[in-house]
Formats: structure tokens, sequence, C-alpha cells
């Protein structure tokens, strides 16, 4: 075959190839180059994709360095499950006052509870007061929270459609409600290890396992090493480890011989190794050995970051441990600084299973934000006082709102249209609102915020570019914001 006289067009343009014969052999001759650069890639992505199943081998929880200079080195996330009311919170509104008891003048969109049991507009039972020199507004559950409102930006505009707890809750920790996929604290770990190789990058206290099972602290496809540990768990609807029996399952304190019990310890790596398939990576071994190997080293440190005895009074008092409704979240808090302080990476702290108000909803608002309110103050002023809380972004976080109409007599019904969440320390912006929902508090109507922009402006704050931290699983690259997700400029100091 001879190829002659061709034309090449490209989209803006097009030109001749010279009238000079050409054969297939010579054809393929010249393409031999680019197949060359083909093959090449092919074995450079193995290549890293090998070298990155060795990373995890030889140590999942090394550090390693961030795509460019953080401003946040940790993150504490304090999760309210259950759907906590943005109107009754941080997001005023004074138009539902003035209609209260009206029927919504537009259309209802798609609720979670039966459509017959939804009222007319409901106005806050709280009042609303400006504090600090931004003089944001808070209502009267959170007073000791609204003291600090100079380090916090409120988020008015967050918004997703899952409107049941599970896939609502899946959706606010892994950025996704419908797949399961690893949550954001094991993404984080994932790509920037541990500063403390005897503790675990990712700890969750107390977590919250009803309505979504592991999915807030589960690593998924990324390998297992990078799966939250447990520190206490919650055992069901409405109840939940106290955090004064809170500990991590199954560590124990080490044999008086430490020679005696690395000899032990190393047989059974030997045995775990016998089960690796030959030349291959598994997660779930190689995450067995990893977990072993982390269990002996914190049998050394690990008492001692738990221990609260060695904190002041005046500490106990700040977070309102030993306080009665206060304390189980006050431990909680505390916990999560002293784990921070001591180089580990994520932390999540929960508070269920609580604010979900169909019904009672002054009853129940005003004893939950009681039990929180006091503690989560003294977690930001703690940390602040100690030169911690630029080096930690704090995130305020629940599964959805609630609706600006009552159910039946005194209860909200779930939103996810139009919802809060806060951020505080790593370089964001204290003292600001972003965002806004309509007048009503129905939707987010003024820089809407996805949870993928959120965890866009997180993962930035740690220094990671939320579009290059990947992995490569099932055909293609997943990362915590998948295809979407923004940087959120605005907010960031």
């Amino acid at each position: 075959m001879t190829i002659i006289n061709s034309t090449y067009r490209t989209p803006h343009s097009a030109f001749r190839i010279p009238n000079i014969p050409h054969s297939r052999r010579d054809m393929l001759r010249n393409a031999a180059c680019g197949f060359g650069y083909l093959a090449f890639l092919g074995l450079h992505a193995s290549a890293d994709r090998a070298a990155a199943a060795r990373r995890v081998r030889i140590n999942p929880l090394a550090a390693r360095p961030p795509h460019f200079g953080p401003r946040a080195k940790h993150v504490i996330f304090l999760f309210m499950h259950g759907g906590v009311s943005h109107i009754d919170t941080f997001d005023p509104k004074p138009k539902l006052a003035e209609m209260d008891g009206k029927p919504y003048p537009g259309e209802l969109p798609l609720v979670f509870a039966d459509p017959k049991n939804i009222g007319s507009l409901l106005k806050s039972p709280w009042n609303f007061h400006r504090y600090g020199q931004s003089g944001l507004p808070v209502s009267d559950l959170f007073p000791h929270v609204a003291s600090c409102i100079d380090d916090i930006c409120v988020i008015r505009s967050m918004s997703h459609d899952r409107v049941s707890h599970g896939a609502a809750m899946q959706e606010i920790h892994t950025g996704s409600g419908v797949f399961q996929r690893p949550s954001a604290g094991s993404w984080v770990v994932y790509g920037l290890g541990s500063e403390n190789q005897n503790l675990p990058g990712f700890i969750t206290i107390c977590p919250a396992t009803l309505d979504s099972g592991t999915s807030t602290f589960g690593s998924a496809f990324l390998p297992a090493a990078y799966q939250g540990t447990r520190f206490g768990e919650t055992s069901g609807r409405g109840r939940h480890d106290d955090a004064r029996r809170a500990a991590f399952k199954d560590l124990r304190p080490g044999e008086a011989n430490a020679a005696l019990q690395r000899l032990e310890l190393d047989l059974v790596q030997s045995i775990n190794r016998r089960q690796l398939p030959q030349g291959q990576y598994d997660s779930e071994i190689e995450a067995r050995i990893a977990s072993f190997e982390l269990a002996f080293r914190m049998q050394a440190e690990a008492p001692e970051a738990t221990d609260l005895s060695d904190e002041t009074q005046e500490t106990f008092a700040l977070y309102g441990v030993n306080e009665g409704e206060t304390d189980n979240i006050g431990r909680q808090c505390l916990l999560a600084r002293r784990f921070v302080e001591r180089g580990v990476r994520f932390v999540q702290a929960t508070h269920s299973y609580k604010w979900d108000q169909h019904g009672a909803l002054y009853a129940g608002h005003t004893h939950n934000a009681l039990q929180v309110d006091k503690p989560i103050a003294g977690l930001l002023k703690d940390l602040k006082r100690r030169g911690m809380l630029d080096e930690t972004l704090v995130i305020w976080a629940t599964e959805f709102g609630r609706t600006p109409v009552a159910q039946g007599k005194d209860g909200r019904d779930h939103s996810p249209y139009g919802f809060t969440m806060w951020m505080a320390g790593g370089g964001i912006k204290g003292g600001m609102a972003y965002g806004a929902t309509d007048e009503l508090g129905y939707f987010a109507v003024e820089n809407k915020v996805t949870v993928h922009d959120l965890y866009a402006t997180a993962l930035h704050q740690l220094g990671l570019d939320h579009t290059e931290l990947t992995y490569h699983y099932s055909g293609r690259d997943f990362s915590l914001t998948d295809v979407e997700g923004q940087v959120l400029h605005d907010i960031i100091g």
C-alpha cells in the first residue's frame, strides 16, 4: 500500500503532506516511537501503583509531604447526629416569625415523613443575639459557642438531596449518599499519613453506627489501614457509650518482658505473612499486619494519651467534664484535643443520636444544645490558648437541617436543601457568614455549598489538591470530591 497526496486537517486549519510515497512498513517504522511511548506510560502508571502498594506495605501511616504549603495539620470533625435545625441555631429568619402559623407560600419539596403531618410555618422558639466584633447572630441555644463566633465561619448554604438519615450521613462523611466511598478521614490519612507512629492516624470517638453503619469512618476501597480506629462506640438509637468507659478495643497493657512479647508478635506476623498471595498485594492482610504492629507500639503511648488525670480542674471546667449533662461530650472534645496534640491527623467526635426532633422541638433541641454547647466552646478556646487553633481545622457538621414548616404541632422534618455547618481554625476566616438560604430558610439560594465544595476547601487547607488526591480503583481514579468540588477561597484567611 502507498499513501500519497494526503491532507491532514486540524480543527482550525489544514495542511498537505508532501507528495512523497509512504509504504505500510515506513509508516509503522515512523510510528514505533509513539507506540513505545504509550507502552512506557502504561508501565509508568503500573509502577506508580506498585510503589503506592509498597508504601502501604512498609508503613501506611508514614508522614507524607502535602502538595503545597498547608495552613492546617490536623482536623477535628464534630458530628451532631440527627439533623440540627439551622433556623433555630445559626440562621435567623425574621420573615418566618412574621409568617408564623401561615401556610407555606410555595410548593413543598420532597420530605421524608408523612406529608399529611406537615403543618404551617413555625417560627423559632429561640431568640437570636449578635455576638463578638463581627456581630454575627446566634440563638439562645448556643451562648458558649457564640462567645467564639469571631473564630467561626458559619456556612449557611449547605445543600444536598438526601432526605434520609443513612444516605445523608454517608453523603456528609464520604461525599456520596449512594455508593460506598472512603470517609473523609481515610482520604486525609491516605494523603498525609500521620505525625505520630504510635497512635492511629484517624481516630473516631464513640462513632455513630446507627443509620449509616461504619461508612462514617470506613476506608471502602482504600487500603484497610486507613479506616478510622474506634475509641468507644455508639450502641443503638438514642444510646451511646459513656466516654468515661470508652477505650480502644482489645488493647491491653504490654507484657512485663517486652522482648518476649516482640518474639511472640514476630511469630504471629510470620503466620500472617504466609497468608499473603505470592507476589500480590492484599489490603486486608496487610492492614492486619500493620494493625498488630501499631497495637504493639500503642501499648506504651495510648494509655497516657487517653488518661485525663493530668488535666487541671480549670480545664475540666472549661470543657464541662464532671458536670452532668456536659460530661460525655466534654470528655470527647478534650480527648480530641489530646489526640491532635500528639500528632493524630484526623479525629471525629460524635453526639448521637439526639437531634431528630420530629416533635417536641423546644425540649429536644434545648437539652441537646445544653450537652454540647459548653464542651465545643471549651475545645475552641483551649486550642486557641495553646496556639493550636491555627493548625487545627475544626468542622461542626450535621447530616441536614430542618423544615420551616411544622411537623405535627411542635416538630420539624428533615430538610437537606439548605442548612448550616461551620468551620473554625486552620486558616479559615472567623467572624463571617457565607452563603444564605431563602427568607424562610428552606432552600440555599446564595453561594450554594455542596459537600464536595466543603471537602475541597478542607483538603486545600491541609495542603492537598483535591483533584490530585486520587486512588485507582475499578478502572478509574477516584477522589473524595469525585469530579466536582470547588475551593471556597472567599472563606480562607
